[in-house]
Formats: structure tokens, C-alpha cells, sequence
């Protein structure tokens, strides 16, 4: 349930309690769904044992907030998250069975980071940040929280609905410093937040005494593939991958389109589940 402090709308609503409809309608509607405890304490404590191994950079606009890219290829427990059971069969529900993996990254907010301002990360022609990727028409991004997601450390924040607004002020090229009603989304380490990529979404200055952490993994359905040819990925480094882990990495290029379709079709369904209003019907 969302409620209002220092005219800061939280919501630490009871994640647990959602159904899988309720999830599915979650990051449709209204772009974000936090899943509690998606990680055990054990599972928690060695990825938090490796990521303290890991040079890191800064980010351009503050030496206190710093991150790695390409984790997918730091091998252990971190790279065995990709392939992470329970995770996937949320992913599954919402995108059908054919995922692909698009990108990992660590980041680490450390005291004194000034908060990560609001943004979408997919826009529809790419962009320097985001590549080519970035024009997938349909991502999830899952962040694992390594540390505990409070008020004063970097919390997230995002505009509900956002990314299904058609008006100029939804570019999703655009970026904002805040917005009158957004919301902050405190959580427990462990808990995994799953981000539809179109929401507009930030973190809060990191006030506190403390750093937090995460792992950011981005999904996509197989079907949405990016406008023009991205970089295939190394075939001796996925070969050397996990077995779990290897079927998400099928090629980058991949996408379902037929410029030439024809009004009707000898093949035409009926449509099942995955489009059905009643997906959000679902215990």
C-alpha cells in the first residue's frame, strides 16, 4: 500500500501476498514488481562475496556511484544467476517460453551519490548508453538488491505507468531530475526487482552511512529483436558457459517479423493465455 512521508510516496506494500496474475499485471501496468526474498541468505552471501572482489568504475556524473559490465562472463555464482530457476518462471508467464539474455551489470551506490535521475532504458532507434539494444521493443530488467533498499541509501524510485503514456513528456529519451508522483520502493536484500524497460525510473541521493549494491540482468522475448544487427556474442565464451546458462544466449539478432504479412493467413490462431485480459487472472 503506498503511503505518503515527508511528501515522499512509498510503496512497501505486502509484495509476498501478489498472485501470478497479480505480478504479471504489476510490471504491465504499472512498469515495476519487487519479489521478496528471491534469493536465500546463503545465496545472497556468496554473491556479495564475489562482487567484493570486482574493480569497478565510476559513472560519468559522480565518483560515488560505480558499477562493472559484462558480468555474464565473471563465471561462479554471479554468472550462474542468469539462469536462476524462479526467476525465469516469472519471465516465462509474462514473455512466453523463448527469453533471451541482453545484458549484465553490477552497480554500487557508496555514500554521497547524488541518486541516478529519471529515465527509461529502451529507446526505440538505440541510443550511446543503451546500443542497439536499447531498441528491443519488449525488456525486463531484474535487479537483485545485495543490499537493504532503505530510504536514505539510494532507494528506487519510479513514475508509475509512465511508459504507457503517448504524450511528448514520455519521450523515452528524455530524462528528469523528479516528478510530483513518483514512487520510492523500499525492500530487503535478497528481494529482486522486475523493471519494465519503457517506465521512467531513478534512484534518491544516498544519504546514509552505508552502500548498496546490485546485480542488474536484462531479458528479452525471442521475438523482440533489436532494429539493425548488434555484435554476435563470443561462441568460445558462451560455449565455456554453464549449461543452465547457455540456451539464453541464442543469437542477439533474433526477432519474429514478416514485412510482407497478408490480411488473413493459412495458420491463423485463436489466441491463448498470454494475450488474454484474463492473464491477470491467474493464482
Amino acid at each position: 500500500m503506498e503511503k505518503q512521508t515527508n511528501d515522499i510516496q512509498i510503496d512497501d506494500r505486502d509484495w509476498a501476498a501478489l498472485s501470478l496474475g497479480d505480478r504479471i499485471r504489476q510490471i504491465e501496468l504499472e512498469g515495476y514488481l519487487i519479489v521478496p526474498d528471491l534469493l536465500d541468505e546463503d545465496h545472497l552471501a556468496r554473491l556479495k562475496t564475489q562482487a567484493a572482489t570486482w574493480e569497478t568504475v565510476p559513472r560519468d556524473y559522480s565518483p560515488h556511484q560505480r558499477g562493472r559490465r559484462d558480468v555474464q562472463w565473471e563465471g561462479g555464482p554471479a554468472t550462474d544467476l542468469i539462469a536462476h530457476e524462479p526467476t525465469l518462471e516469472l519471465l516465462r508467464a509474462v514473455f512466453g517460453d523463448q527469453i533471451l539474455f541482453l545484458s549484465y551489470g553490477y552497480d554500487r551506490s557508496e555514500p554521497g551519490t547524488p541518486g541516478i535521475s529519471l529515465h527509461t532504458d529502451g529507446q526505440p532507434y538505440g541510443s550511446k548508453i543503451f546500443g542497439l539494444n536499447g531498441s528491443c521493443p519488449a525488456t525486463i530488467r531484474v535487479l537483485y538488491y545485495l543490499d537493504d533498499l532503505t530510504l536514505d541509501v539510494s532507494p528506487f524510485r519510479v513514475v508509475p505507468r509512465s511508459h504507457l503514456s503517448l504524450h511528448a513528456q514520455a519521450n523515452p529519451y528524455s530524462r528528469y531530475e523528479s516528478h510530483p508522483e513518483e514512487v520510492v520502493v523500499p525492500c530487503r536484500a535478497g528481494s529482486a526487482l522486475f523493471l519494465n524497460h519503457r517506465v521512467f525510473h531513478g534512484t534518491l541521493p544516498n544519504t546514509g552511512a552505508k552502500e548498496r549494491s546490485m546485480l542488474a540482468i536484462a531479458y528479452r522475448p525471442a521475438w523482440a529483436g533489436p532494429i539493425a544487427e548488434v555484435e554476435a556474442w563470443d561462441e568460445q565464451r558462451v560455449a565455456a558457459l554453464p549449461e543452465r546458462v547457455r540456451p539464453l544466449f541464442g543469437d542477439p539478432n533474433t526477432r519474429e517479423w514478416d514485412f510482407d504479412a497478408t490480411n488473413k493467413t493459412d495458420d491463423m490462431g485463436r489466441g491463448e493465455r498470454g494475450m488474454a485480459p484474463s492473464r491477470w487472472e491467474q493464482v
